[in-house]
């Protein structure tokens, strides 16, 4: 893993590249990107298969997302901050090398815990591969440009997201089964890794190191105690919304986030950069990154549960059912990319977008275990259009309004937040819709008199995700509960999605500059 040698300059890049060699620059980039964003996605059909087979319920089927989001996130602003200080070619190579460690450990995985700390290695990976993505294309291509290369992201964001579920389900229902879909993208990244070393030269600044690891370490500890919380609370078993573990948890996570802007305000390199992300562009942004993250993780990976659970079909037709977000999502990431190159305007596609996530995850949000699928397709491909016309243009949207030497900082910042509702999204997400499922199958094993009006006797438990040995009334009433409550997944992503459109329009346009 070269570097290539340091130059004093103020910039890292001060010839403008040609088309041509921007694109050779960016092919290993786009690749790892691909192999990142594969691994999120695969597992969204997997997951039902791997929780029958290791024994998983609802809450270890949202933390199987959520543990790769949180590692993610946690560690985007430290990668960020690492592509202003060092060499991006070495880091990615680095993030490269992080992530195939993840994915083999976790196809050998033969238990959930175990599956769940390869998962965090993963994310560890991931997080560096998107983090220092993004960064590259600030480091070579001014404002005005850079919608086009961002829409390739966004393109290669699309297919990953239609190759994933598409893959999982592939190889879930292949002989070699849901252990290689954590494979899958390891041949990609070793490939990434050989194009990255020939084709990607960028000069750097020597600058001293200085990382803010206090500040990391206290985001990493805020975040897991709200997803611990939110994962947990309310459900038979763990604890009340009352109780002393939410005062210790909320009240602690309350604390440590005062702290937290005690800590970045004296930091000389802070983590999370106040003076940055308090900025009217930046602060509405990540706001409504949080709003589309919860929509695109969350509703991402609750639908193939849907397919496989209330559907009944199979791994690889749960994948085909999702190709229309998939669409939308290539569609909308790649066309607004051109355009927003062409025209220098960028606002109106994030108002588009916004309004198109608003109504699709609210068509959605009517959905039940009978739904018509042209319902569903139609919903699924606008949300997928809003999500591609949004995810890379509120990160040009922050790298136009800040210096040049903040991009990587910026830029990590919004991929950071986005990816923290996310995480949190899927553990909220999960909690409702288990919490729903569970009033679901007693209503319907009482109206069927399979359990007393009191609940005794219950075959079922409402978090389980293992059907095989149910009989086969109860396995109905289950599948339908599970289809019928999906609905609220849908109903809180478009809560969050209209807080992401009530941000977008507060943002105020900035022409793009033409020059880094």
């Amino acid at each position: 893993m070269s570097q290539d040698p340091p130059v004093n300059s103020a910039h890292e890049a001060e010839e403008p590249m040609s088309q041509r060699q921007i694109l050779k620059a960016l092919t290993g980039v786009l690749a790892s990107f691909f192999a990142a964003m594969v691994s999120i996605t695969i597992i969204s059909i997997a997951l039902p298969r791997i929780m029958e087979e290791l024994g998983g319920d609802q809450t270890a089927f949202a933390w199987m997302i959520t543990a790769t989001l949180l590692a993610n996130a946690a560690s985007t602003p430290i990668w960020g901050k690492l592509a202003d200080l060092f060499n991006k070619k070495m880091l990615l190579q680095v993030s490269i090398v992080i992530f195939v460690v993840g994915s083999v450990l976790a196809g050998l995985a033969s238990s959930i815990p175990l599956l769940l700390g390869a998962r965090v290695i993963q994310g560890l990976g991931i997080g560096g591969l998107m983090a220092l993505g993004m960064a590259v294309i600030g480091t070579m291509i001014p404002p005005r440009d850079r919608g086009k290369y961002s829409g390739y992201f966004g393109g290669v964001m699309a297919v990953s997201n239609a190759g994933g579920p598409l893959l999982g389900g592939l190889l879930v229902d292949s002989p070699l089964g849901w252990r290689a879909s954590f494979w899958a993208g390891v041949p990609v990244c070793l490939i990434a890794m050989f194009l990255i070393q020939r084709t990607l030269h960028l000069k750097h600044v020597r600058r001293p190191v200085t990382i803010d690891w206090i500040g990391a370490s206290l985001v990493t500890v805020i975040v897991s105690l709200l997803l611990i919380w939110a994962s947990y609370v309310g459900k038979a078993g763990y604890f009340n919304w009352v109780s002393v573990e939410t005062l210790w948890m909320v009240g602690g996570s309350i604390i440590l986030i005062f702290v937290l802007i005690r800590v970045e305000k004296r930091a000389a390199d802070p983590v999370i950069p106040l003076r940055i992300i308090t900025q009217r562009t930046p602060a509405l942004a990540i706001l409504a990154s949080i709003g589309i993250g919860i929509g695109m993780f969350g509703s991402g990976a609750f639908l193939g549960q849907y397919f496989q659970v209330a559907q009944q079909a199979t791994p690889t037709m749960a994948g085909i059912l999702t190709l229309p977000m998939i669409a939308g999502n290539l569609l909308g990431s790649v066309v607004s990319g051109q355009l927003i190159s062409r025209y220098g305007r960028w606002k109106p596609y994030l108002v588009a977008g916004s309004i198109m996530n608003v109504l699709a995850l609210s068509l959605l949000g009517t959905m039940n275990a009978n739904t018509p699928y042209w319902i569903l397709a139609v919903g699924m491909f606008v949300n997928g259009i809003g999500m591609g016309m949004m995810l890379q243009n509120l990160v040009l949207a922050v790298q136009n309004g800040v210096k040049v030497t903040e991009i990587g900082t910026a830029s990590s910042s919004v991929a950071f937040f986005r990816t923290v509702g996310g995480a949190a999204g899927v553990a909220v997400l999960g909690s409702a819709l288990s919490s729903q499922v569970q009033t679901y199958i007693y209503d319907g094993l009482r109206s069927a008199g399979i359990i007393s009006p009191d609940g005794g006797g219950s075959p079922v438990s409402g978090a389980s995700l293992d059907l095989r040995g149910l009989p086969e009334p109860v396995k109905v009433i289950v599948e339908q509960a599970f289809g019928d409550a999906t609905s609220v997944v849908f109903v809180i992503a478009a809560a969050a999605a209209l807080m992401a459109l009530i941000c977008v329009l507060a943002i105020k346009e900035v022409p793009l500059r033409k020059h880094l």
